[in-house]
């Protein structure tokens, strides 16, 4: 998955609107956070020590079936939120924080506003 490059393309939303490619990219990603069980999977990954995760932590703390815990972090690695490294017979996760910063300047808005 590309980077969404918001910030280089454009201002946050208070400045200018952004264009029809960056407003797709950006809710392709607010989608993939729509969803209550990916986003407790980012909020494990992202408090889990060291910044990484096993999936077998991710999967303990849910009470459903492999296959759908793997649906929801595949989405997530598909918009840009995790990478993903296997060592030995698991695989660990962590948080792309380029893209979380991101879409933080993105909706980042003044009090006046």
């Amino acid at each position: 998955m590309e980077p969404l490059e918001l910030l280089e393309c454009s201002a946050p939303l208070t400045r200018e609107p952004l264009n029809a490619g960056q407003a797709a990219a950006a809710a392709r990603v607010f989608k993939a956070l729509g969803d209550p069980v990916r986003l407790r999977i980012l909020s494990i990954v992202a408090s889990h020590g060291g910044g990484e995760a096993c999936v077998c932590d991710i999967t303990a703390a849910f009470d459903l079936s492999q296959p759908t815990i793997s649906h929801h972090l595949k989405v997530l690695k598909e918009v840009g939120l995790l990478v993903s490294e296997r060592r030995a017979s698991w695989v660990y996760y962590r948080l792309v924080p380029e893209t979380l910063g991101e879409l933080s300047a993105l909706i980042d808005v003044p009090a006046t506003a």
